[in-house]
């Protein structure tokens, strides 16, 4: 029987989960008792604060397990308003959306912003979920090159060659997921006056900005030149290590918020209260976590860093913030597609450069958060696999 779906789906069809196609192998290779080291996704590999969990559970043993509003709950909205305050200070509780998480929060803002025909410029590579959050309103991404040269930070240059039209969004994401790049306050302006002159929203995903290894964090969100057209998104998610809580936000002009709530409202009408309980908590009491994550994601950034550079045919980039470190394989002869799927075979599970856009097909990227004993063994791994099988 031919059946009909709706326009969406047809969109969304290569979108999902066929990016994620080598980390899901790795999954059922390793439940078959494959010995794989897993560098394919950017799960935080030390628990959530246990102070957290207590907030969480004694909101939960007080009755916080009721129905909240499509805005969030009023004293998460007030942790946020005084965090973001602090960077901002005009923010008040109108500019507050809280989410199930950054995804969900991407997810709405584009269904708000833009529908069909309408392009959404974001830097390429970009992180593997942003073509079909930006594809379900039936808008379309528009590419802007990130250089390797420039170790894959954003180019005015290069964004105002690749604006055309039919453009109304810049989606950022900065600190960068796959590259770890930062962006300085200069390159962020010269954006940002690009983006006033052609009148495009900023959608600025910030998840990363407590795991900036040196210097520091920039955004468009804090000059309030631009505050009419800047959007924030962030959740605990990376910083205090719940990706499990789904707990998310979008900080932004008033009349946005107003436009999008309705929107919210349909597709989840409010977040957990004891989950907001706990979001606020950390908030206002941030644990070591971030720190935490920091230090050990810098470190191990080298020890990947200084084995890749003594490999010939492979040249890794160092990142300076996050959770992952890109390498350029060309030298060996193969796509990222295919050096991975060749190097699952010798034990290591990485996630090739296609599956975060068209200028990412040379190359691979390694998540960080494993130990350093498993990243220097799939290091050694990897050594191995190019010198005896290629």
């Amino acid at each position: 029987m031919l059946r009909n779906f709706a326009r969406t789906t047809e969109r969304l069809r290569d979108t999902g989960g066929a990016k994620w196609a080598i980390h899901q192998r790795c999954r059922e290779r390793q439940q078959a008792g494959a010995d794989i080291i897993e560098l394919t996704i950017g799960e935080p590999d030390i628990p959530t604060d246990s102070a957290l969990i207590e907030v969480a559970a004694r909101a939960m043993r007080d009755g916080r397990t009721g129905y909240s509003n499509g805005r969030g709950e009023p004293d998460l909205i007030d942790a946020l308003v005084e965090r973001y305050r602090r960077r901002r200070t005009t923010i008040n509780d109108n500019n507050v959306l809280c989410f199930p998480g950054t995804q969900t929060a991407l997810f709405a803002t584009m269904l708000g912003l833009t529908g069909e025909g309408d392009g959404v410029l974001v830097g390429d590579p970009f992180y593997a979920t942003y073509e079909g959050v930006i594809r379900a309103s039936g808008a379309h991404p528009v590419s802007v090159p990130l250089r390797k040269n420039n170790n894959f930070r954003l180019c005015a240059g290069d964004l105002e060659r690749a604006i055309t039209p039919d453009c109304r969004v810049l989606l950022l994401n900065a600190p960068h997921n796959p590259s770890g790049a930062i962006l300085d306050n200069g390159t962020i302006h010269a954006i940002s006056v690009l983006c006033e002159k052609y009148d495009l929203w900023m959608v600025c995903d910030e998840v990363y900005e407590e795991l900036v290894f040196e210097g520091r964090f920039c955004s468009p969100f804090d000059n309030e030149a631009f505050a009419d057209r800047v959007i924030a998104l962030s959740s605990i998610s990376k910083s205090c290590a719940a990706p499990g809580f789904r707990s998310g936000w979008a900080i932004g002009p008033a009349d946005f918020c107003d436009a999008i709530l309705p929107l919210s409202e349909a597709m989840l009408f409010g977040n957990q209260p004891f989950i907001a309980d706990m979001t606020a908590y950390a908030l206002r009491n941030p644990p070591s976590t971030a720190m935490r994550m920091r230090a050990d994601y810098q470190r191990r950034s080298l020890i990947i860093a200084n084995a890749l550079d003594e490999i010939e045919g492979i040249t890794p980039f160092r990142p300076e913030a996050g959770m992952f470190i890109l390498a350029d394989v060309t030298g060996l002869g193969l796509s990222g597609e295919r050096f991975a799927w060749s190097l699952l075979e010798a034990g290591v599970a990485v996630m090739p450069g296609s599956s975060f856009g068209d200028n990412g097909d040379d190359l691979i990227r390694l998540s960080l958060t494993k130990s350093d004993e498993e990243i220097n063994d799939a290091c050694h791994r990897i050594k191995r696999f190019v010198e005896e099988r290629l």
